[in-house]
């Protein structure tokens, strides 16, 4: 799921009606010494990564004029943070703080809930989590019905509940009330706001928010300018990004890629990791990884996708260099049609190994079609000169076998490459 930096998520808010400090974005310091000048007032300068602990990691820092903002945004300009290049910050007016708040609508995907909660605490400035353990007196939810919405009624009630006062409830319910308008109209996931600042002048603003867009309403928010909405703490690689297009393109089942090595050289031990579903391969993955195979990558093609689909996702593994096998984990039965996988594998593996010989592939695939798929792979794949075993719903429970299978395979591998 991607996040919006602050200064995006920010606009969003502003754009609602709900006060945010006065600032501007810069990439670089002198862009933020002209912002200082122009704000003529004590700033606040934040690294806009998408991560937590910024202020720990010295990615926000306070200054009181130009020459100062300039210095302190070269240091921040400079940093890592959590392996994230800081490329842009958030430069804007510092907050006198008398108090804070906390307020956010979150999707709670119980089984119980199924929808948005909202949720408000008279102490900010911490985790929620942690709010609730140690100061549950201080918080208050409700369960939004998704078709009913939210009106400012329902939003002055609830955070009444917790004895704010009436010169604080308008603002605070309006302000609440524009949350859940933001998380509406952009199909959020999740829209938090930690703190809401009461200043000494009595006014509140959105001190900070923190917006997650759900991933399959990318296509209909073309303006806020997503390119790659996976949420994986670090710059997408290009073949991550080649991996998006495919999926961009068609919604069919998925065709999830995210790369976990880099930069390894041939003889590591290094796999391209194909699964089928969640637990069953995420199951597969912890066998190969605990008898010491690294995954170059994690893909995943699940909830019926077609072959072609398929296909680009095993070419964009292959196209890792100095792999040491491939593995399609399907250990699970699945209740997708399994020769799409089947069809797609033949014509990738015909195109990929006739060129590595000797190269490991192990292929565990169950569920619809299952009979059908097996044969259109022994017969598909005859003559290669890979060492390929295919495997059916018999090894599904038995998953510590195809990881040793694994190895044994790409240690003989990497034994003939060496020679």
């Amino acid at each position: 799921m991607p996040k919006l930096h602050e200064y995006q998520g920010k606009k969003l808010l502003r754009e609602s009606g709900i006060p945010v400090p006065e600032g501007e974005v810069a990439a670089t310091a002198e862009e933020v010494r002209k912002i200082t000048g122009r704000l003529g007032k004590p700033v606040a300068i934040k690294a806009q990564v998408g991560v937590t602990g910024r202020f720990q990691a010295g990615g926000i820092r306070f200054a009181d004029g130009a020459g100062e903002g300039e210095k302190a945004a070269e240091e921040i300009l400079a940093k890592d943070i959590k392996g994230l290049k800081v490329e842009k910050v958030l430069v804007e007016e510092k907050l006198s703080v008398k108090g804070e708040f906390y307020a956010s609508v979150v999707v709670n995907d119980s089984w119980r809930v199924k929808g948005p909660v909202l949720m408000f605490s008279t102490k900010g400035g911490t985790g929620i989590e942690e709010i609730a353990a140690r100061f549950p007196e201080k918080v208050v939810s409700m369960n939004v019905d998704i078709l009913q919405g939210v009106t400012t009624e329902d939003t002055s009630d609830l955070i009444a509940k917790l004895g704010v006062s009436p010169p604080l409830l308008k603002p605070l319910s309006k302000l609440v009330y524009g949350l859940y308008e933001v998380f509406r109209k952009y199909s959020a996931r999740s829209v938090e706001v930690n703190p809401i600042v009461l200043t000494e002048g009595g006014k509140v603003y959105a001190a900070d928010c923190h917006i997650v867009i759900d991933e399959a309403s990318v296509f209909k928010h073309p303006e806020l300018e997503i390119d790659y909405p996976r949420d994986i703490g670090r710059a997408p690689t290009k073949l991550e990004r080649l991996a998006w297009e495919v999926e961009r393109k068609d919604y069919r089942g998925v065709g999830y890629f995210a790369q976990m090595a880099r930069d390894f050289g041939p003889g590591e031990g290094v796999v391209g990791f194909h699964g089928i579903g969640g637990g069953g391969a995420m199951l597969g993955a912890d066998a190969l990884i605990r008898r010491g195979l690294k995954l170059a990558n994690y893909a995943d093609t699940s909830g019926n996708p077609t072959a072609a689909k398929v296909y680009r996702i095993v070419k964009i593994i292959f196209s890792q260099p100095n792999i040491d096998g491939y593995i399609l984990m399907g250990a699970c039965i699945a209740n997708q049609e399994q020769w799409h996988h089947a069809h797609a594998l033949v014509r990738a593996l015909r195109e990929e190994l006739p060129s590595r010989p000797d190269f490991p592939v192990i292929i565990l695939i169950a569920g619809n079609k299952e009979a059908e798929s097996l044969e259109i792979l022994s017969e598909g794949l005859k003559g290669l000169p890979a060492k390929v075993e295919i495997y059916g719903r018999e090894y599904v429970y038995n998953v510590d076998y195809i990881a040793e299978r694994m190895k044994k395979l790409t240690r003989e591998y990497r034994r003939k490459e060496e020679s």
